[in-house]
């Protein structure tokens, strides 16, 4: 789940986000492992500023021990594992693991994948540094995950709950996008989101945690044409979710909507980043 790059549906209603899907761009999680090689092809990693502002909050130093919720093909766990951190990833699908694993390896890092779920973490109580949720909140149930990521925190500990997604403004390349996947699929929950969760800092701080703390920035993310289209194709709201001549069809669609209004060899489309920080009581 942990690449990001998403487009999510505006945030869940009070009191619960138990239930509660959200739209992304990437797989949909109703048929794991689906487009595990896909999802770790074209979502876009993090980028070196959320690592960056995370480091000045105590958060993803190295030494510390991480978990990695709903990492998905690791791309937040490399991250971290890049800057020294004592990584592991909890995901339940394991052929999203596998292609964790292999990407991992060909880097040479060292991260331990794990199969499990937010919501019932099979680790000690106290016995992780650092917890993070990178692009994977929204499939959560938001309430029970906190109170796990609480329990499995050193006093003082922190949790960390990251997104970074497309942001569509009237009349670029990202509203163009999402218009057309509406068409082919009308019950697509995304669109139009703002990139901005408040409403996930009452699941954390209902657990007890505290401190709570929110930034964001926004960035460009530059692609081809070619790119983009592959990108958007293994997205949940199409390859996540329509028929393979479906598929086909939107694809050869959105070529001719890029060639007819955004025909520039290189699209920029704007992207958010949004982080929560927020700590264990103690220290």
């Amino acid at each position: 789940m942990a690449s990001p790059g998403a487009c999510l549906a505006p945030g869940r209603a009070r009191p619960s986000s138990a239930g509660v899907i959200h739209a992304r761009l990437g797989p949909v999680d109703a048929e794991p492992g689906r487009t595990a090689h896909d999802d770790a092809r074209h979502r876009l990693a993090f980028p070196k500023g959320l690592f960056d502002r995370l480091a000045a909050l105590g958060v993803g130093r190295s030494g510390q021990r991480l978990l990695d919720l709903g990492t998905g093909t690791g791309s937040l766990a490399r991250g971290f594992a890049r800057r020294g951190c004592v990584v592991r990833g909890l995901d339940p699908s394991e052929p999203r693991l596998a292609e964790a694993r292999r990407r991992t390896a060909a880097e040479g890092l060292a991260v331990t994948y794990l199969v499990g779920r937010a919501e019932d973490i099979e680790l000690a109580g106290g016995s992780v540094d650092v917890v993070t949720a990178g692009q994977c909140w929204q499939w959560f149930d938001g309430p029970q995950a906190a109170r796990q990521c609480r329990r499995v925190l050193v006093p003082g500990g922190a949790l960390a709950i990251c997104q970074f997604d497309w942001i569509a403004l009237r009349g670029n390349v990202v509203a163009a996008t999402e218009a057309l996947i509406r068409r082919y699929n009308p019950h697509w929950p995304g669109g139009g989101n703002p990139g901005m969760y408040p409403a996930w800092a009452l699941d954390v701080a209902e657990a007890g945690l505290a401190g709570i703390e929110t930034f964001s920035f926004d960035v460009d993310v530059p692609s081809t044409p070619e790119a983009w289209r592959e990108r958007v194709r293994a997205c949940a709201g199409v390859a996540g979710s329509l028929p393979p001549d479906a598929v086909a069809a939107f694809d050869d669609e959105l070529a001719g909507l890029l060639r007819r209004g955004f025909p520039q060899p290189v699209l920029r489309a704007p992207h958010r980043v949004w982080a929560l920080v927020a700590r264990t009581p103690g220290v």
